[in-house]
């Protein structure tokens, strides 16, 4: 079997093996790798990715997360494994060592550099190249076993870590997230015409905090701006994903350790997952 066989753009792509300059994983299958990515910090870019794992997952799917956002790494937090570590195995004399990753109550395995440092506040100082280098070990050197899906919480902006994945990892597609305002999503407009530019396919958006909804009457109520979704993803020329709420349950979830339970009995979010599968290659 040929390397070409566990990569999860093997149907779009033209090249042989000798060509590709793709990094696959050692341990394991993939078949689809998808990345979730922003302009800019804060529009929930981890909690689409948490989202997404913990839909797939529930829908029968096997599914791993890589937290690409090194000097700011949260999914531990998302998924309540932030007091646990991954473990490291080193496997000849030459130092070479592979990553256990960490398995959800849900069992979504995930890679963090917090689940490989000694305490989860511990920075991480490091320029570009060093960051870049420790994502792909993270990516190839985990025992990630056979999965359908694995996600990629990419950082924010168009940098060398966003620009490493796209030209070094089979990406199958990205889903672009971002918040209602105007400053948001001229910033976000950088990063889908950066996938454009690189060849990488844009599977749509997810404008995040859109609204909130009136416990009493349950009117949508918009906080930022007043123009709908279907606006703002006509100016990033992407399909809406979903159009998500402030959602304060979500919230009180992930603080008691319970985000999992929550999604995964949640209606919410459906159209999110039907349309990733659906428009994912």
């Amino acid at each position: 079997m040929s390397n070409c066989d566990n990569c999860s753009s093997r149907a779009a792509c033209g090249k042989n093996q000798d060509e590709c300059n793709f990094i696959l994983p050692k341990y394991g299958g993939i078949k689809h790798i998808i990345g979730i990515m922003s302009g800019k910090g804060g529009v929930g870019k981890s909690t689409v990715t948490g989202i997404l794992a913990v839909k797939l997952k529930a829908a029968g799917y096997k599914v791993g997360v890589l937290d690409g956002d090194i000097t700011g790494p949260s999914m531990p937090r998302f998924f309540g494994i932030n007091d646990k570590r991954a473990d490291i195995i080193q496997i000849d004399e030459e130092q070479q060592v592979k990553f256990l990753p960490v398995e959800t109550s849900f069992g979504i395995k995930v890679i963090s550099l917090n689940l490989l440092t000694e305490k989860e506040e511990q920075p991480v100082i490091w320029r570009g190249p060093m960051i870049a280098g420790v994502l792909k070990q993270m990516y190839s050197d985990t025992e990630w076993g056979e999965l359908d899906y694995l996600l990629i919480d990419m950082p924010p902006g168009t940098g060398d870590v966003a620009l490493t994945i796209m030209q070094e990892f089979p990406l199958e597609g990205v889903v672009i997230v971002s918040t209602p305002q105007d400053m948001v999503s001229m910033i976000v407009k950088k990063v889908v015409i950066m996938a454009e530019e690189m060849d990488v396919n844009v599977i749509g958006v997810v404008e995040n905090m859109s609204y909130v909804k009136c416990s009493n009457c349950g009117e949508k109520i918009k906080l930022f701006s007043k123009k709908s979704a279907e606006e703002q993803a006509q100016y990033l020329g992407l399909k809406l994903l979903e159009e998500m709420p402030v959602n304060s349950e979500l919230v009180e979830s992930m603080e008691n350790g319970k985000v999992e339970s929550y999604i995964g009995n949640s209606h919410d979010y459906n159209d999110l997952l039907d349309n990733l599968i659906a428009l994912s290659k």
